[in-house]
């Protein structure tokens, strides 16, 4: 069984920095890429950032290109995500998720996406 766990939201000011972790457990797990999506209250859910896990190839949803940063760590089977430059509409609760190992995805698609966590809340005070 794999399980995705975040880590690291919090309170912090407008203008701060964040880093968030998911680590991944499971005997089984393989992946081709790994992303975070966030959900704020009322909204739907938007696509934040992912990597290809083979590569490191990179992207980023418009809003936070050039204040947020993904990495991995293979070894570890953990994805990083930091945030710096932070906004108050920034406030979301954030979602680590994988792709399936085989799988053909899309970087945006949420339903490309086959696990997920449990999600971490970050909260951007002005």
């Amino acid at each position: 069984q794999v399980q995705l766990v975040e880590s690291g939201g919090g309170l912090v000011q407008a203008g701060g920095s964040l880093r968030l972790s998911c680590a991944v457990s499971g005997r089984s797990f393989s992946t081709n890429a790994m992303g975070w999506f966030r959900q704020a209250p009322g909204k739907e859910r938007e696509f934040v950032a992912s990597i290809t896990w083979s590569t490191g190839s990179t992207y980023y949803g418009t809003s936070v290109r050039g204040r947020f940063a993904i990495s991995k760590d293979n070894a570890k089977n953990t994805a990083t995500l930091q945030m710096s430059s932070l906004l108050p509409q920034d406030t979301a609760v954030y979602y680590c998720a994988a792709v399936k190992g085989g799988r053909s995805w899309f970087f945006s698609n949420a339903d490309h996406y086959d696990y997920w966590g449990q999600g971490t809340q970050v909260t951007v005070s002005s």
